[in-house]
Order: structure tokens, then sequence, then C-alpha cells
């Protein structure tokens, strides 16, 4: 596998630091409101990132913070009349269940800034005894020039950031460019902790580097996120990573591009930026999955109501396919399967290559999605007129080995059962298309619809479409 590594800026390819294992860390949300439609594609791209490297067969620790502790939460309490660990929690709340409609799996460590501060505390001593931070009026600032190879993961250059940079009102700090590592409690109300420094709290750059190291360890496969976040957090995040720990902080960087609206990047300062909350009144959360993989990550995709509807109807055309193959396993031929079906799941594995080949080529979803259409024309070719229960199940799980890793088509088959009156209709039809009845036929299926049920006549007999 390839992967576009941000730091030295080309593909490269897929070495773990120890064979089998890959270690993940992904930067999460800060939580203080409904996360919008920009913050979805990291945590969708990198969900899909972690589904694909266990399929490849690798043993994966997935760490993805929660930013609780953060000035835009101290202001939301403010608004909301409550304290900032409720403003963190119920949002956390809603931040679980957008994702989990998003088909994100929950990463095996969701750690919080709050409840790590010891780890961050002692972060933070560690660089001031090296040298490479100091105390200042109870805050502490890192020493950006102390680190020689700061700009290397942005590319940007030191002397150029300085001619830019500025010391804000109330800041003490030596340099413009030094940023803080912890900061000094302002007014009582204010949530803070004990340090060595004083009463405060951390800054926003040294928690990933802290839960980080204490969940993955000093040196990490992948750090991944935004590509927002390459400066400054990223930027910082290396600096003094690799200042405490004497060792590289990631060896891979994967950065996800922006959402546009009308080729403008979408933004809260804009206000030109939706919620999934909100787009989840009109689109299902798969559809919206969908829409934020059918670009390769690297490249800005533009949110419309037409490319949604797209993906609602491409989304629409892989349920049917599953359907159809969850009827036929039960309704189709017990016999075993025939040399045309054998041939035809031999051919299946061409479209396994295409999509390792895709998705192998630095996630590129896009072309993984088409491998799997390109399966989806080759399965309802082959299951046109009927197919055996075993081809229809051998069908089925190819067709879900490159959902199951995409996060789509997750939903439960529902239950089959129907309701008397229902089957009763059904019956009467039958009985009436025998009789060459069509008008009664007709009016029996449109009264169904209007009720939300379809009926599609197959070689194995009625197939029931609940809506």
């Amino acid at each position: 596998m390839k992967i576009y590594n941000t730091l030295s800026r080309k593909k490269e390819e897929f070495v773990p630091l120890k064979e089998g294992e890959v270690s993940i860390y992904v930067c999460g949300p800060t939580v203080y409101n409904f996360f919008h439609i920009g913050n979805a594609r990291p945590l969708v791209v990198f969900d899909t990132f972690r589904k694909y490297m266990e399929y490849r067969g690798y043993k994966v620790k997935y760490v993805q913070n929660f930013t609780d502790v953060d000035d835009k939460i101290i202001n939301r309490a403010k608004e909301e009349k409550i304290t900032a660990p409720e403003v963190s929690e119920k949002y956390i709340r809603e931040y679980f269940e957008d994702a989990g409609a998003l088909n994100v799996r929950k990463a095996d460590v969701h750690p919080k800034v709050s409840e790590h501060i010891a780890e961050i505390i002692s972060f933070v001593q560690t660089l001031i005894d090296k040298g490479f931070a100091y105390e200042a009026d109870g805050d502490v600032y890192f020493s950006t020039r102390k680190f020689p190879e700061y700009g290397k993961l942005s590319g940007q250059n030191i002397d150029d950031l300085e001619s830019g940079a500025r010391i804000a009102i109330g800041e003490v700090k030596q340099d413009p460019l030094d940023f803080a590592l912890w900061k000094a409690r302002k007014e009582e109300s204010e949530i803070a902790w004990e340090s060595p420094w004083g009463m405060g709290r951390p800054g926003w750059h040294i928690e990933c580097s802290a839960m980080s190291k204490k969940h993955l360890g000093p040196t990490i496969d992948i750090h991944a996120g935004g590509q927002d976040l390459q400066f400054p957090h990223h930027e910082n995040e290396i600096a003094q990573s690799e200042c405490c720990n004497g060792a590289p902080f990631a060896h891979y960087w994967m950065h996800n591009a922006y959402i546009t609206m009308d080729k403008e990047k979408m933004s809260k300062s804009k206000g030109n930026f939706f919620t999934v909350r909100d787009i989840r009144k009109k689109y299902s959360g798969e559809e919206i999955r969908f829409f934020l993989l059918s670009g390769q990550y690297r490249s800005p995709i533009d949110f419309s109501d037409a490319l949604m509807e797209q993906s609602r109807n491409s989304l629409e055309r892989m349920k049917n396919c599953k359907d159809n193959l969850v009827y036929l396993t039960k309704s189709g031929s017990e016999d075993d399967m025939t040399a045309t079906e054998k041939a035809a799941l031999d051919g299946y594995d061409k479209y396994r290559q295409a999509f390792i080949e895709a998705m192998d080529d630095d996630l590129n979803t896009a072309d993984g999605i088409s491998a799997v259409f390109e399966l989806i024309t080759a399965i309802n070719t082959a299951v046109a007129d009927g197919a055996t229960r075993k081809f229809a199940q051998a069908s089925l799980e190819t067709l879900m080995e490159f959902c199951n890793v995409l996060g789509l088509l997750q939903a439960e088959a529902e239950d089959d059962t129907v309701d008397p009156e229902i089957q009763k209709l059904i019956d009467e039809r039958q009985e009436a298309r025998k009789a060459r009845n069509f008008a009664r036929a007709d009016e029996i299926r449109d009264q169904l619809k209007a009720q939300g049920i379809t009926l599609k006549d197959t070689p194995q007999g009625v197939q029931i479409i609940k809506e």
C-alpha cells in the first residue's frame, strides 16, 4: 500500500513500525457544538482507512481524541449558563449520535483533555527541564526557534513566519513565534487545574502530543486529520513531541482536503457550512458517507444538493443489488451452483483485485467505489433470470466484503414478515394475474404502493420491498 505522506510530499510505501500492526492517531473535534460536514470528512475517511487496514490483515489501534477544554467551550458554557464539562459532555453525546449515523465506528480509545491533565503537566515540565520551554507569569511557552526543523510538515520557512508573527495583548512570550503549552487562569469562573506554574489549563497543541504518547507511545505509524490542521497544530505537535521524546513523532502524516461550497472553502466564519445533524433531516447518514467517499480524500469536494442526490441514487442501486441477493438466498433454487454460476463467481476476483489496487493507491475510494459498481453490474447480469441460493449467498458475501470496508449498506436486513391482511392482497393479486384480470392486479399493486410496499415479480415469485 502507498500513502501520500504530507511530511515528504510524495507517495510512500507503507511500512509499519511493528510488522502486522498499525498505530493511528486522528485529531477529533472540539466539543462545543454539532459537527459540520467539513468535520465529518476526516471522521469518515480515516474510519474507512482503519477498516481497510484491518481488511488487509493489520491489527489496528485507532485513537481519536475529544478536545473538551477550550476557549470555545468556555464561551458556550457562559452562553448556555452551564459548566464547561456539561457543555463538552453534551456535545460528545451528540457527536456519537451523528457519527453513528455515518457508520463511523468508535475509536479504540477516545481520550479527553480533562482526563489527561497529569500527563500534559509532565510533558510540559519535561520540555522546560530540557530547555525547550519557559514559564512567564503562569503561562508556559514553547521556544520555537530551538527546534531547527520547525516548518518541515507544512513547508513553512521560519523567517517568513517571523515577518507575520505578532504578540497579542496580554501575552508575555519571548518571541512572537513561540506558542502556549499552558495558559494561566484569567478569571475565577474559568475551568482550571493546579500546576507547578499556578492554576491554569493546557494550550491546544499540547493535548494531542501527550495523549498520543500515553496511548500509542512516543513514535506512531500514522497521524491524520484535516488539511487545516497542518499548520500550526500539527507543526507544533511535531516540534514539542520530538523535543520532549527525542524521537520522530509520526512516520506518516495524512491530511484530507477541504469541502467547498461553490468552490469556496466551507467554514463557520463565512457562515457557509451545514451541520451533519441538519443534513440528516434530508439525507441518510449512509448517503452522506457515500458523498464523502465519492472523491479521493486529498481532492476537494464541492457540497451541493445535486451531488447529494447523485449519492442517494448510487446508494439506492447498491441497496437494490443487496436486497435482491438477500431475497434470492431465501427463494432461489436449493440445487448446487451451476457451471455458469461457478464461472461468474470466479470472475468476481478481477473486481476484488481492482478494489484492492484502488484502495492501495493512497486510499482511492472513488476508484474503489467504481470497482464495486462493476461487481454489481456483473451480479445483476448473473442473477437476471434467477439463481441458486448458494450462488446468491456467495455473491452477497462478495458485495458485502467491499461494502463493509467502505462502511456502506450496514443496515440490518428488514424483518421480512408480512402482515396477514397484506399477504391476503398479494395472494389475491397473484390469482388476478393468473386469471388475466390485470386491471384488478394493477389496482392491488397501486393500493400496496400507497402503503409503502412495492411488489417486484421475479422468476422465483413476488419480491416484497418495504419502503
